[in-house]
């Protein structure tokens, strides 16, 4: 998922999004855990997005505060 993609994301959906992402990491570690996870590098790509994800949110927190 790209940032521009992220930031045209409501509020209520990037907290969502953020809660489906952090489900989806726990459930490649697990498998990670048992060896049946058979893309590792996907296990990154969602780190990257909960981070690209984060970083929307506290944008959006600074302009609030700003405003």
């Amino acid at each position: 998922m790209k940032a521009s993609e992220i930031r045209e994301l409501t509020a209520d959906e990037l907290n969502t999004k953020l809660s489906d992402l952090k489900a989806e990491l726990f459930n490649l570690r697990f498998q990670l855990a048992i060896n049946q996870l058979d893309n590792p590098m996907r296990i990154k790509a969602v780190k990257k997005d909960i981070a690209r994800v984060k970083t929307v949110i506290r944008e959006n927190e600074l302009q609030a505060g700003n405003a």
